[in-house]
């Protein structure tokens, strides 16, 4: 197997390397959601005539509004020129420069030279963490990966460095890097945490870029009350039909008919009675209470998106288990972290949610918890719920693993059986290691070190034999030590050749062997180190210049595939590498084992 079964991944990094041009937003700006025509640009009104040039007059220095009465002179408010040539000011004329200063002083607004809300103290990357990268190359990684990525592991350290308060690389705008970022992660399934990073930015600093990632992240969240603030500066700086409807959206959620009803009438007038304005319209309706009662039909529907997937669960509209077949996977993670929705809706999606680093192993199990809690005992989920808690709570410990593989061995597919890992890793970690278990240590290890819990995975050490997997998975999750090229050997005697390569290139990547000993083993299993291109010429030039953003970033270029096994081991090596030159040895080490327990 070699590094060409990532060709398809590796393509933004080779048109930059080949030295094609940046394009220009309007060129390649990031794909739109919404159903077609709600991205045409609303043609700007015709300018209004100058008025002819009369002889100057001392007067106010504002023109008086159009539907002010007159006033007579010598009266309070009278615009003519009072003695000394001042003129006092007109009643209902607001100087906003002024306001401004005192809502939000000048020390109080955020600077975009750097952008995110994860400070190092908050789990973010360091300030400095895509070094001196040039913009548009990063530009061109984030807004043409393909996301999800393949690994759980990799996808968490993907948010995290895309959340992180960075500086604004040389060359962006630092609104316009934001929303590359908070695209990226809407595309991840990460609906949360790309709001967060919308609003990280003031709105007074918006462009037409991120007014329209923005109104993604609003509508990935379901929460088009969140569009509100800006719609007026949209509608001032990038006008569009999607901003003219969520314009009567907030008018209605403001209980204001008599602004809201003429705006969606226009909007129905000019796109008809489509799907996209009845759901626009429901919402109009809910906000003033219920004037408008609209019924929105799914059966000429042929497709969902987030704008209808973000007013239907807003607004209460049921969308047909079929429609969600006709999106990525995104929108199952969207639909995991929706509160509005029933426990039972979101408990699937959250597992699935879950394998991409969505969803912790605390929050899958609190969800069940509240589904116990909460729902018909005689559900499915229930039962789901009621086998956790046994895992946790039963008297023996015989009884808490019988529990967890009843868990695992009902699981349908690889993904679901990854997430019942997940959902029992701390399960796991509370049982005391012992040679009764031993049948059961694999996957006791593996759902202990999907979680992260590589400490209380490490006490199973004496319990697993040498040469199975779970004794694989420990050699690759304990931190710093160089590992014995014998047991490396036994390994990869043992296990089958795709895992027995993945180990030893991991391995050779986080310098856990001599180079010596690396460079035999994996010519000897047919990894192809050495080969080199585009991408593993990037990553090692971002890892010797320690940008650890950088390096995340081309991770996961490297790593385009909804499964393991579109990952060759040859990727894997040049991935860990990279990462525990630049301190993220953690994410190495655990990316490395999920490649032994997912494939």
């Amino acid at each position: 197997m070699t590094i060409s079964r990532t060709k398809t991944a590796l393509a933004a990094v080779l048109v930059v390397a080949a030295g094609v041009g940046i394009p220009a937003l309007g060129q390649d700006r990031p794909e739109s959601l919404l159903p077609p025509g709600f991205d045409d640009p609303v043609p700007a009104p015709a300018p209004a005539p100058a008025p002819a040039p009369t002889a100057p007059v001392a007067g106010p220095t504002s023109a008086p509004r159009a539907d002010a009465p007159p006033v007579a002179p010598g009266t309070p408010g009278n615009t003519t020129a009072a003695a000394g040539g001042v003129a006092p000011e007109a009643p209902g004329e607001i100087d906003y420069a002024t306001i401004a200063r005192y809502e939000l002083p000048d020390f109080a607004k955020r600077s975009l030279a750097q952008v995110g809300p994860s400070s190092p103290a908050s789990d973010g990357l360091a300030a400095t963490a895509f070094g001196n990268a040039d913009g548009g190359f990063l530009q061109t990684l984030m807004r043409r990966a393909d996301a999800p990525v393949a690994s759980r592991w990799l996808s968490i350290a993907l948010r995290r460095a895309l959340l992180s308060r960075v500086d604004t690389p040389r060359g962006l705008n630092g609104a316009d890097f934001a929303a590359e970022r908070a695209w990226l992660l809407i595309r991840m399934g990460e609906a949360d945490a790309a709001r967060a990073l919308v609003q990280s930015v003031d709105i007074a600093n918006y462009t037409p870029k991120m007014f329209q990632v923005a109104m993604q992240a609003m509508l990935a969240t379901a929460d088009p009350g969140g569009m509100c603030p800006m719609v007026q500066p949209a509608l001032d700086t990038a006008p569009d039909r999607n901003w003219w409807l969520a314009e009567a959206i907030c008018a209605g959620l403001d209980a204001d008919p008599s602004k809201a009803g003429p705006l969606i009438d226009a909007s129905r007038r000019r796109m008809g009675t489509s799907v996209d304005v009845l759901l626009a319209e429901k919402l109009v309706g809910m906000g003033v209470s219920g004037r408008r009662a609209v019924t929105v039909e799914w059966d000429a529907v042929d497709r969902i998106s987030a704008w209808r997937w973000g007013l239907a669960v807003a607004s209460g509209t049921d969308i047909p288990e079929r429609m969600y077949g006709t999106a990525g996977p995104q929108l199952r993670y969207w639909r995991a972290t929706a509160p509005m929705l029933g426990l039972r809706d979101r408990a699937a999606a959250a597992e699935a949610a879950a394998t991409q680093g969505i969803f912790s192993s605390q929050a899958l199990t609190d969800l069940y918890g509240e589904i116990e809690a909460q729902e018909d005992p005689s559900i499915a989920e229930v039962a789901v719920a009621r086998d956790l808690r046994a895992a946790f709570t039963a008297a023996t410990a015989a009884e808490r693993v019988e529990r967890m593989r009843q868990l695992w061995d009902e699981a349908q597919g690889p993904r679901a059986t990854y997430s019942r890992l997940i959902l029992t890793a701390r399960a796991a970690a509370r049982l005391t290691p012992s040679a009764e278990h031993a049948a059961d240590a694999d996957r006791l290890i593996a759902s202990m070190l999907s979680a992260g819990l590589d400490r209380a995975a490490l006490r199973w050490k004496q319990i697993v034999p040498r040469g199975s997997d779970g004794w694989g998975m420990l050699l690759l999750a304990e931190p710093g030590r160089a590992v014995a090229v014998g047991d490396v050997e036994a390994y990869r005697n043992s296990a089958d050749a795709t895992n027995g390569a993945m180990l030893i290139a991991a391995m050779a990547g986080m310098g856990r062997i001599s180079n010596g000993d690396a460079e035999r083993l994996m010519r000897a299993s047919g990894v192809e180190f050495d080969a080199a291109n585009a991408w593993t010429r990037a990553i090692a030039q971002a890892a010797d210049a320690n940008q650890p953003g950088t390096v995340v970033l081309l991770a996961a270029v490297g790593m385009q595939s909804r499964v393991w096994e579109g990952v060759s081991p040859e990727a894997l090596y040049h991935i860990t590498r990279a990462l525990t030159q630049v301190g993220l040895d953690g994410y190495a080490r655990m990316i490395a084992v999920e490649a032994i327990t997912r494939l």
